[in-house]
């Protein structure tokens, strides 16, 4: 009996990117991404939302409960939060480019019905994403790339990568053959989940700070 493999069995995104079009076509096909595991288990693919011409894209790790219900990046609490310190750093959040490095959502369940608990995405799920990364860049060129968190910055930056020792400086780097401006930060829900949330949120705020002063 010969045995084929599923597409995810290969970790990469790559066979369904198409080759062309804008960030309506990449969103239409990423619907239909197979390129690793993690669609099995997810209801959607949740792709990035903003505008084509944004001058800031905003990376985060991956969906979470409600996007993964509604289909769009960073709807809720994370996301709100979000939107709140970019308009107090002065950035307008309905001009940025928002988008996660893994577009599906990654979860343990203790048994159905129960509550879906947010597991992290490994180093090779994050590398399957790329490819969808990669198109997003090309597309939306931003003049200025936020990343949100230790695992945004893995997948862009490498598995090296340390938010607090980086986190409100710009970086220059070649992301995806690209030369690129970074700012990293902390991802909005680990200010959510802090001992002390306001200086959390301060921080946050700092740091897209100089993220707004870098586009200026």
């Amino acid at each position: 009996m010969v045995r084929t493999s599923a597409p995810e069995d290969a970790y990469t995104a790559e066979p369904f990117v198409p080759g062309r079009g804008g960030l309506a076509a990449l969103r239409k096909a990423a619907a239909e991404c197979r390129g690793c595991p993690l669609h099995r288990d997810a209801t959607r693919t949740v792709f990035g939302a903003g505008s084509q011409d944004a001058r800031v894209m905003l990376v985060g790790e991956q969906p979470g409960d409600q996007e993964d219900q509604q289909g769009k990046p960073f709807v809720g609490p994370a996301g709100k939060l979000l939107d709140r310190a970019l308009g107090e750093a002065g950035i307008d959040p309905s001009e940025a480019y928002v988008t996660n490095a893994v577009k599906h959502f990654k979860f343990t369940q203790a048994e159905p019905r129960k509550r879906r608990i947010h597991k992290a995405p490994n180093l090779r799920e994050m590398t399957a994403c790329g490819p969808w990364l990669a198109a997003e860049l090309a597309v939306v060129e931003p003049e200025l790339i936020v990343v949100l968190g230790a695992t945004a910055g893995k997948a862009l930056l490498g598995s090296s990568f340390r938010v607090t020792q980086v986190r409100g400086t710009v970086l220059e780097e070649e992301i995806h053959g690209r030369p690129e401006r970074l700012v990293p930060t902390v991802h909005p829900s680990s200010v959510l989940r802090s001992d002390d949330r306001e200086a959390a949120y301060r921080g946050l705020v700092s740091d897209l700070r100089v993220a707004a002063d870098t586009l200026s």
